[in-house]
């Protein structure tokens, strides 16, 4: 018998943005097209291959475009957010700002608070 699942926007979306670096990663292209190198050089901690496999599973997903041109004679790739993307952005800053708003909650310091009370 097979289980039936219950469908969750909100859990489709985190899949897609879920993980230590795809947040970090959108954030970074929200002010504009960034090269491979310049990504790898912003991201403090990530690996060659990690950034190209989060890029490419964001890119799959639709969050962002990778486009392809020759300067000189040298081949260049960008990624930038596509439409898709930056609405996703807009998501991502509202949760910052609560985050940030709720700061003390989220580190367990309101908890403990609540508790002792």
């Amino acid at each position: 018998m097979k289980e039936t699942r219950i469908q969750c926007d909100v859990e489709e979306l985190l899949r897609l943005i879920g993980g230590r670096w795809k947040v970090v990663l959108i954030r970074e292209l929200e002010n504009g097209p960034r090269r491979h190198g310049q990504l790898l050089r912003s991201l403090t901690g990530i690996t060659q291959k990690m950034l190209t496999q989060r890029l490419r599973e964001l890119e799959t997903d639709g969050l962002i475009q990778r486009r392809d041109f020759l300067e000189g004679r040298v081949k260049l790739v960008e990624y930038s957010l596509t439409e898709w993307g930056c609405n996703v952005m807009e998501i991502i800053m509202h949760i910052h700002h609560w985050a940030a708003a709720n700061h003390d909650s989220l580190s367990g310091k309101q908890a403990a608070v609540t508790l002792h009370s």
